[in-house]
């Protein structure tokens, strides 16, 4: 019996594998990973890193590459099994259907060309556009996560950390994509930069209606962010339930060590303040 995609989801990931071909024979780096994601959800994915959680990220955009490769599974974006898709039609589902922001924002830049060059080589690849559209679009999209359109013609290396992750977000919502796939997008920056860029994201959310899928490590950020969350061990999805559930009543042993690893400023772990029925970051 064939198999048929829910409507009502943008994002449908069906007993996924992902193997690495080494030398001393072949690594499961995912192990028959399911989850959905719902249209206009922001669904999370946590875990150590080498988990899986970037893995699954550049199978669901078919980024990856050798020795890396998807033995078995499905990925349906909006109804469609990207993993049977010819190269014209992935094509034209990256950054319109699916766009992805990587790790680290100055990775993801070339740093020898202008900001201005970086929209312009997307939206003219994409959307045919000449440069005098692709700037003023590249402006809107500036505007859009809080950054001055009059930079547009400066160079990666001359806007600080927080800046260039807002220009990769920014590409990433170029062509308005029902799916945007974050990789610990926030990381490498201060605390008071990440809270800002992430309520810039969910204001963009909520007047765009995109999904998100959002890695990270961080638990404690995902319960503050997401609507459902994941939990990854050693390639496998342990647990998806929703934040709070996550948050308040985590049933698998590995997400209830993970709030222990997390200390408050009460002097207890996660897990040990809820035990005492004591709120956590404003939640209880």
């Amino acid at each position: 019996m064939s198999y048929s995609p829910n409507p009502y989801n943008i994002l449908e990931v069906r007993d996924l594998c992902v193997d690495f071909i080494l030398d001393s024979g072949e690594f499961s780096a995912v192990k028959h990973v399911n989850f959905n994601i719902r249209k206009g959800e922001i669904f999370g994915l946590a875990g150590e890193s080498g988990c899986g959680k970037s893995t699954i990220a550049f199978a669901i955009n078919r980024l990856l590459q050798p020795p890396a490769y998807v033995s078995s599974g499905e990925i349906y974006v909006d109804g469609e099994n990207v993993l049977q898709m010819q190269q014209d039609a992935l094509q034209n589902m990256r950054w319109r259907k699916v766009s992805m922001v990587f790790q680290s924002a100055m990775n993801s830049l070339n740093p020898v060309i202008t900001v201005a060059e970086q929209f312009r080589d997307m939206l003219h690849r994409h959307q045919g556009m000449n440069s005098q559209q692709a700037a003023q679009r590249a402006k809107e999209l500036l505007s859009l996560v809080g950054l001055d359109p009059q930079r547009l013609n400066d160079y990666p290396h001359q806007f600080s950390g927080g800046m260039r992750q807002r220009i990769v977000i920014a590409i990433g919502l170029a062509l308005n994509p029902d799916l945007v796939v974050m990789d610990e997008p926030t990381t490498a920056l201060d605390v008071v930069v990440q809270r800002e860029i992430l309520q810039q994201i969910y204001k963009l959310r909520e007047q765009f209606g995109f999904s998100i899928l959002f890695i990270t490590h961080d638990l404690s950020l995902m319960t503050q962010f997401c609507d459902r969350i994941g939990v990854m061990l050693k390639g496998e999805l342990v647990e998806v339930a929703s934040a709070k559930q996550i948050l308040q009543q985590p049933q698998h042993p590995y997400t209830q060590k993970l709030w222990d690893a997390i200390p408050t400023p009460f002097g207890d772990s996660v897990m040990g303040q809820f035990s005492r029925g004591k709120a956590v970051g404003g939640r209880a």
